[in-house]
């Protein structure tokens, strides 16, 4: 070994040290060899379009290899919790459905659960607007399944998997549209039901999809189950099993992948899912692939129940009878595409000052919930989207929190992608199907 004349060095428990003086650094290391200590740091993100939205990963590398993985997130931070504090319990729909924008019906969901469970009207709740609940829900675990399929496709190579997704997500946010007004964010789900009844004409594309999706699935089987490029990128890599699943709080499809049978709608049931025939998808790999075939299984699981929920559609009221909390009341498609239908507007005008005063109040100030807290948990598309409100007997929320599955699911990173090679890092946290909107919140 050759003395640089430019740098003393001295070793330590963390390796050697060099104390530069001057030179070049080549001339300083080159009694090193460089193999045994070729450590890079790399930072991943957060603009890279790999990461599956503003998630930065910090990698040390040794080669192509994986030494430590470091996610670092924060880049997407709304405030929606924050903000839910300042507005009316009713209005809190609006923020919390921009949380995890993916599945925008699951936040709506799990909070109007919540809040319905401080209320104590749980049970009051109408067939019709539970059954219209477990019908878009599932609709979404769909289209949310379908952009997964898309972005992690493009992302280890398969590109046109991306245009076909997106295609198909495209025929659900019609629906959505169609119903609520809104494709994204709908705030359609509402403490004590639903903002609105779903029409005949969403109805018949509903069944239209049905026949339409089930195709499409076996198309997308035949271009990449046999694939040899997308089975030696999803095989066998970033392994999870059960035991790490159970460690880190992992829950959801990449749980199922393991081989744990852990689903609330099957385990916790809520709005009437014990009454709806399905199964729960689970493999035994553990790994990329699993998750794979695990989300492409859920998606028949949901075309199942959507057809069951057609079925069980009957007529009714969309929303409790109780007029104190049932707010906006008698909506009506107007020429602004959403409003107070003309009638209920003429009778709270002309004929009954105290229903303008009730509606005046209850518009601007918001129904009273009683001082409590719950917890309530769903089956979110990716994993358990837990919701912990808290009432101080107000108007307004007085905490609620969020236990967003891509916050906890992220991680796991480290545990899959340490000791991999650096392009499996990228199909691991694909799998996980993180969404920063509502890990971030």
């Amino acid at each position: 070994m050759t003395q640089s004349g430019y740098a003393s060095e001295r070793e330590t428990t963390e390796g050697r040290v060099f104390t530069v003086t001057g030179g070049d650094w080549d001339t300083v290391t080159g009694s090193v060899d460089p193999l045994s200590n070729e450590k890079i740091v790399v930072n991943m993100g957060p603009q890279h379009p790999s990461t599956h939205g503003v998630l930065r990963l910090v990698l040390e590398l040794e080669g192509e290899t994986v030494t430590d993985v470091r996610p670092v997130v924060g880049y997407l931070h709304t405030g929606i919790e924050k903000n839910l504090e300042y507005r009316n319990w009713t209005q809190g729909t609006t923020f919390v459905t921009r949380a995890d924008y993916l599945a925008p019906l699951f936040n709506e969901a799990g909070y109007c659960l919540a809040v319905e469970k401080l209320l104590g009207i749980t049970d009051q709740i109408t067939e019709r607007a539970n059954t219209i609940r477990v019908l878009f829900m599932e609709l979404n675990r769909i289209s949310s399944h379908l952009v997964w399929l898309a972005t992690t496709g493009m992302e280890l190579g398969a590109i046109s998997m991306m245009l076909y997704g997106f295609r198909e997500r495209e025929y659900i946010l019609d629906i959505f549209e169609e119903t609520s007004g809104l494709r994204m964010n709908h705030a359609y789900f509402r403490p004590g039901g639903v903002a609105q009844d779903i029409p005949e004409s969403a109805i018949k594309k509903i069944r239209d999809f049905l026949v339409y999706l089930p195709k499409k699935l076996k198309e997308y089987e035949a271009m990449l189950s046999g694939q040899v490029i997308w089975q030696e990128r999803t095989q066998g890599v970033a392994v999870l099993d059960v035991t790490g699943c159970l460690a880190l709080g992992v829950t959801g499809p990449v749980l199922r992948s393991a081989g744990l049978a852990w689903d609330l709608r099957k385990t916790m049931p809520y709005c009437g899912y014990e009454n709806y025939e399905f199964d729960v998808p689970t493999a035994t790999t553990a790994d990329v692939w699993g998750r794979y075939q695990v989300r492409l299984a859920e998606i028949r699981e949901s075309l199942k129940i959507v057809e069951q929920a057609l079925d069980k559609l009957r007529p009714g009221p969309i929303f409790i009878a109780d007029k104190k909390i049932a707010w906006p009341a008698q909506l009506a498609v107007g020429l602004d595409g959403m409003g107070n239908s003309l009638e209920h507007v003429a009778k709270i005008m002309g004929q009954s000052m105290e229903s303008l005063i009730h509606h005046f109040k209850l518009v601007t100030e918001g129904f009273r919930v009683p001082p409590g807290q719950v917890y309530v948990a769903i089956e979110h598309p990716r994993g358990e989207l837990g919701v912990h409100a808290v009432s101080d007997g107000g108007t307004h929320p007085y905490r609620v929190h969020m236990r967003d599955p891509s916050f906890v699911n992220l991680q796991a990173i480290p545990a899959m992608a340490e000791g991999a090679l650096l392009a499996d890092v990228i199909a691991g946290g694909a799998s996980l199907d993180p969404v920063m909107g509502g890990c971030d919140r």
